[in-house]
Order: C-alpha cells, then sequence, then structure tokens
C-alpha cells in the first residue's frame, strides 16, 4: 500500500470525523454501553475510524493492521467497529473493548474513581545500571515505567535503541511519545519500513495506540531479519511520560 496522508484540518477529515462521532453514540446507544472517562481515548479512536473510513471506505478498528488481501484492504481478525469480539467477548467479560473507547456503565464508574485517585507519583526516576538497562531493553514486552527509565537512561548515553511508532501521520501529529525517533505507519507499512533504514541488528521498541498493531508488527519484523525488537504494551494510552505534538 501508498503511503496515504491525512491533515485533521481538512474540511473532508473534519466532516468524516463528525459523522464517526454520529455513528459511536449510536453505538453507545444501541448496546447501553457508555464512553470511556478519558476522552483523549476516545478522540482518538474516533479519529482513528474516520481515517480508516475515508482511506478504506470501512470503519476498520484502527487498533489492528489493516493488510491488502486480494487486492482488497481487509483487518486482522476482521475488526470492523462495533466488532464482534467486543461484542460477544472483551465488553461482557473485561467491561471494555479492545481500543477502549466502549465499556460498560460498572467499568466507567471504577475507571472515574481510579482517575480520581490515582496520584502523579512516579519512581522510574530511580537511576539504573547499565546492566538493567540491557535487560530492560532486550525485553519483548515492555511497560510504560520500563520506557520512561530507558529513555531517561538513553539521554545519558547509558543503552541505545530505536523508538518506532507504527500508527498513522495523523495519530503522529495528534501527539507521539517524546523522543520517539521513526514513524512507520501499518498502512503503509513495509515501504515506510524501508524508508526508515533501521538496522536490522539494532535495540527496536515499537509503540501503537494500545499496543495491538505494534504487537503485529513486532511479530513481523523477526522474520524479516530484525533480531532486537520489543513492544510497548497497551501503548501510547498507558503511556504516563512526555509526549509532543
Amino acid at each position: 500500500m501508498s503511503i496515504t496522508k491525512i491533515e485533521m484540518d481538512s474540511p473532508e477529515f473534519i466532516a468524516e470525523l463528525e459523522k464517526t462521532v454520529k455513528f459511536t453514540d449510536k453505538v453507545v446507544k444501541q448496546f447501553n454501553w457508555e464512553y470511556n472517562p478519558q476522552a483523549e481515548v476516545n478522540e482518538g479512536v474516533q479519529m482513528g475510524l474516520a481515517r480508516n473510513k475515508m482511506m478504506y471506505n470501512k470503519r476498520f478498528c484502527p487498533c489492528f493492521m489493516v493488510e491488502e488481501v486480494d487486492g482488497k484492504p481487509q483487518s486482522v481478525d476482521d475488526r470492523i467497529c462495533p466488532c464482534k469480539p467486543a461484542i460477544e467477548k472483551e465488553i461482557p467479560e473485561g467491561g471494555v473493548c479492545h481500543c477502549g473507547i466502549f465499556c460498560t456503565p460498572e467499568f466507567a464508574a471504577n475507571k472515574r474513581l481510579e482517575l480520581g485517585m490515582e496520584e502523579a507519583v512516579q519512581t522510574h526516576s530511580r537511576g539504573l545500571t547499565k546492566e538493567e538497562c540491557e535487560a530492560l531493553v532486550n525485553q519483548s514486552e515492555i511497560d510504560p515505567d520500563e520506557l520512561i527509565a530507558l529513555l531517561e537512561a538513553r539521554e545519558l548515553g547509558m543503552v541505545d535503541f530505536k523508538l518506532v511508532d507504527v500508527r498513522e501521520h495523523m495519530e503522529w501529529q495528534m501527539g507521539h511519545i517524546k523522543g520517539a525517533d521513526k514513524l512507520v505507519p501499518t498502512s503503509s507499512f513495509y515501504q515506510s519500513l524501508e524508508e526508515a533504514g533501521l538496522d536490522k541488528n539494532e535495540n527496536i521498541i515499537v509503540y501503537c495506540h494500545v499496543g495491538s498493531r505494534s504487537a503485529h508488527v513486532a511479530r513481523i519484523l523477526p522474520d524479516m531479519g530484525y533480531t532486537k525488537v520489543g513492544n510497548l504494551t497497551h501503548g501510547i494510552v498507558s503511556y504516563g511520560g512526555e509526549k509532543e505534538r
């Protein structure tokens, strides 16, 4: 697939986003769900759905890769919003869909309580040894606090790795992790990966919105010869470090 850039402030995208918000409002009402109390999660998913509608003419779940199959775009796991796994399993069993936008009233109430109680206390700033840095950067799954610590250590020259955002151009514009080195959108994955010029023997950490697309990428890269790939578990929505637009 060729690289497609959709500008957030274009009249076409604004119009499609308005339609998408009406669509998600309808879904919430239809299933007696609630929106996630974290407005930025909902906004990110709605923008991703609008982008996919413009690119593929379907509201593919923005948290999963879209691949070309027999010349037609197809979502991994056939995720089209509101997706079957969310309706049948994720929300009934876990209270929230994979992307985080739709949830039960009980989950929303607990999340509001959790957010109200959450203190902005960060323990990641303790000094890491070089050995600890090497152990962390070689993990296949990296949690948000570990990534914050690794980025701090990288600034001090204690560890080296590339942080790669695999979301779309528009999501990058909305906000990305400060210190991200490359953007390799999954909608144009192979072309963008080649242009990124990553060393196959360097440490690479990938991330996306909630961790699904990046987990898929983390499975693909070793088959292409990349030897050290880690995934940011739960994606940028769980990341409490500094972001930039």
